[in-house]
């Protein structure tokens, strides 16, 4: 029975875009957010090759990537210190 709420709730949401629109901020900003969360991938990337001399290794999940993503080259550098400093 309740898949059938979803299913309504899902079909309402796809007749109301169609019918209004969607709206062009929410799409700008969400695709700002995608991008910036892969540019911060791409750059823990790099970090993990580069910094395997030196024993260096940040995982790359969701939460590292926003942060490195949203805080850019400080994020990256806060995180390696974090790394560095207080885990062992």
């Amino acid at each position: 029975m309740d898949s059938y709420i979803v299913i309504g709730i899902i079909l309402a949401v796809i007749v109301l875009i169609l019918l209004k629109g969607l709206p062009v901020n929410a799409l700008r900003f969400v695709s700002q957010g995608v991008v910036k969360i892969l540019i911060g991938a791409l750059l823990l990337f790099f970090l993990n090759v580069f910094g395997a001399s030196i024993g260096l290794h940040i995982p790359i999940n969701l939460f590292t990537t926003v942060i490195t993503g949203f805080l850019g080259i400080s994020g990256l550098a806060s995180l390696s210190a974090i790394h560095i400093f207080l885990l062992p």
